[in-house]
């Protein structure tokens, strides 16, 4: 089988090495495109590929089109948005992701997120510590418990909630459990955001919720832009000079959030979660696994789409 990884920004060379290793060595053939700049680049490459590894790059209907050969696509990373699964299961081709690679090092960046505002962006002014304070975690999965870990260790207390996880059960991860979002946004300090974009969740972090945190409050946001309200993020934090915004992902309104918010305000250059080596390396070579495995044994168990 031809096993295409497809990446506008490349794996580490560590990783590719790793990759060919693993594919090679399950019998099959490894292609790279690698910084491709325009579109019909990923087409051409994809016509006789029967694997497809991709980082954040976009597998659209045109790609699926594109591709009549191709029986998997691996996002090597956790959110998959970036996935049209529509397309991918209308062609029967199954689409996974790599969930708990890159958490680690999420879970690192919403840690020095809540310490970077804290101190004030690193500004002489005096800041504040996270020690003694109480962290609300969106989301308790594989990120989320880790940040909840880490801020324990570092003396914070925890508070959790996700619509998938029961409430005792978040308790005995150590977490206590939320009635729902308003007592976590109303009760915590900080609030780390860890939710995917779906139907649901796109614009729903806003004022409403927001505004309830409590006086110096701090939302941090790891997932994704298109879960926040920005009108109504704008609006709480105008309102409430005490309230702080930092995310991982730039807002559309950028400049609006800048120019009114200062220092309360941060953003990532460019999305850098999983920007670590490590993080790097273990998605990319758990993509080329699942695939390896697809084609030995048929397995799908991190399956995503259904047909």
């Amino acid at each position: 089988m031809n096993v295409l990884v497809a990446t506008e920004k490349p794996f580490a060379a560590a990783a590719v090495n790793g990759i060919r290793e693993i594919v090679e060595g399950a019998g099959h053939t490894l292609s790279l495109l690698e910084k491709y700049t325009e579109k019909e680049q990923l087409l051409k490459a994809v016509a006789d590929a029967d694997a497809l590894i991709v980082r954040s790059d976009k597998v659209t209907a045109e790609v699926v089109a594109a591709a009549p050969n191709l029986k998997i696509v691996v996002r090597a990373g956790a959110g998959f948005d970036n996935l049209d699964l529509e397309a991918c299961s209308a062609a029967r081709i199954v689409a996974m992701n790599t969930p708990g690679q890159n958490s680690n090092a999420v879970a690192e960046l919403a840690i020095a997120m809540m310490i970077y505002m804290s101190r004030g962006q690193f500004t002489p002014a005096t800041g504040c510590e996270i020690q003694g304070k109480k962290v609300g975690i969106q989301a308790f999965g594989n990120v989320g418990r880790l940040v909840g870990r880490k801020a324990e260790a570092m003396g914070m207390s925890v508070m959790a909630i996700d619509p998938f996880i029961p409430a005792e059960k978040i308790k005995e991860m150590g977490a206590e459990p939320a009635a729902s979002l308003e007592d976590l946004y109303s009760k915590c300090d900080f609030v780390s955001v860890h939710i995917p974009a779906t139907p649901e969740t796109i614009g729903s972090i806003g004022y409403d919720l927001v505004s309830k945190m409590p006086k110096g409050g701090v939302l941090v946001n790891t997932a994704r832009k298109e879960v926040i309200d920005e009108e109504g993020l704008l609006k709480a934090l105008t309102e409430r000079p005490d309230l702080k915004y930092v995310t991982d992902i730039a807002p559309d309104r950028i400049a609006e959030f800048q120019e009114k918010c200062a220092l309360r305000f941060f953003a990532t250059p460019k999305k850098m979660g999983a920007q670590t080596a490590e993080a790097n390396i273990n998605a990319g070579l758990a993509a080329a696994r699942q695939i390896c495995g697809f084609f030995a044994d048929g397995c799908t168990k991190f399956q995503l789409n259904k047909f």
